[in-house]
């Protein structure tokens, strides 16, 4: 069997900028759909071993820190709304608030090809 080798000079069908934009939209969809955060997250972690762009690096470490501490909030507000009713509420709105605010300035950024500042921020990078 004869493999087939990729074509060096054949471009790729979605650039790395549409790949960073994509995992930003996923995130957004999983407010409806949940498992799309997953897909995300996984792109990201797989892009960022193989970018050497610095400006989608940043981008892709944002992602990844949005998914892991975005999942500890979730985690943590819902074992507080069965003991802590408003308090668990409270962390799952902020949760909400939070997640939103970084995935748009992250397409915001991404969009005037600028590199998040902060992307191991807690907060808004």
């Amino acid at each position: 069997m004869s493999q087939i080798e990729p074509d060096p000079n054949r471009r790729p069908v979605v650039s790395e900028q549409q790949l960073g934009l994509i995992v930003y939209l996923l995130y957004l969809l999983a407010y409806i759909f949940g498992i799309t955060a997953l897909i995300g997250v996984i792109i990201a972690h797989v892009r960022l071993r193989d970018s050497t762009n610095p400006l989608l690096l940043s981008h892709y470490h944002f992602q990844i820190r949005t998914f892991w501490i975005g999942l500890l909030y979730v985690v943590v507000g819902a074992l507080l709304a069965y003991s802590l009713p408003v308090i668990g509420v409270i962390v799952l709105i902020w949760w909400v608030i939070w997640s939103v605010i970084r995935n748009v300035r992250g397409v915001l950024a991404l969009n005037e090809n600028k590199p998040i500042e902060e992307p191991t921020s807690w907060m808004f990078g």
